[in-house]
């Protein structure tokens, strides 16, 4: 079976998954509708050896969803590396956006499936990462204009796991949580969308 006959019995399965009364979608970025969680590793793991940590990129899988500095957080906890923890976020972040960001590439079902139901409902993208890069990344995409609501990391009090990002995307998009669909690739995105009230679909899953 080819790749475009899996994206297709993908994108059918999904929408079958994601049908019902919603009012709104509500999608993860990065892992999600972005097939570029690699990148992101390769960068972690680039920058990590700039501070003699040689990182087990494990930990960006366990933490997919979580604001940066959260990850950056953790690492330093695990290897017990006490570093500038702004210093090492924002060298990650220039490194993806210098090296990787232009040749990211779409989770076909996943961004055909926002594209097919862009129209009869509201599209909320809300994500981990900065804002630049997260418009970067949905401007490469070619979505960018497909977005109602974008919420990124620092833009709420607490991110994923916490249902703020979620919340603040609904309530932008006047919305309830009740009538939200989140679309996500990770453990914290999911309890994110628990803690806020909403349904939600693991893409990795399907």
């Amino acid at each position: 079976m080819n790749n475009g006959s899996i994206d297709s019995d993908k994108l059918l399965l999904l929408n079958k998954l994601s049908a019902g009364d919603y009012k709104a979608f509500l999608y993860d970025c990065d892992g999600t509708l972005a097939d570029n969680m690699a990148a992101h590793k390769e960068a972690f793991v680039k920058v990590a050896a700039n501070f003699d940590i040689e990182l087990d990129d494990s930990i960006i899988d366990e933490l997919a969803g979580c604001p940066t500095h959260i990850v950056v957080q953790e690492i330093s906890n695990r290897y017990q590396k006490a570093f500038d923890l702004d210093q090492f976020v924002n060298l990650k972040r220039e490194m993806f956006f210098d090296e990787f960001i232009q040749h990211t590439k779409p989770i076909q079902f996943v961004v055909d499936h926002l594209k097919t139901n862009g129209t009869n409902v509201k599209i909320g993208v809300v994500s981990g990462g900065n804002r630049k890069t997260v418009q970067k990344t949905l401007t490469v995409l070619g979505i960018i204009d497909m977005i109602d609501v974008l919420v990124c990391a620092g833009e709420t009090p607490n991110g994923k796991p916490f249902p703020d990002p979620f919340l603040l995307a609904a309530e932008k998009l006047g919305v309830s949580p009740e009538q939200c669909m989140v679309f996500e690739d990770g453990e914290p995105g999911v309890q994110a969308a628990e803690a806020a009230g909403m349904k939600w679909i693991r893409v990795d899953k399907i």
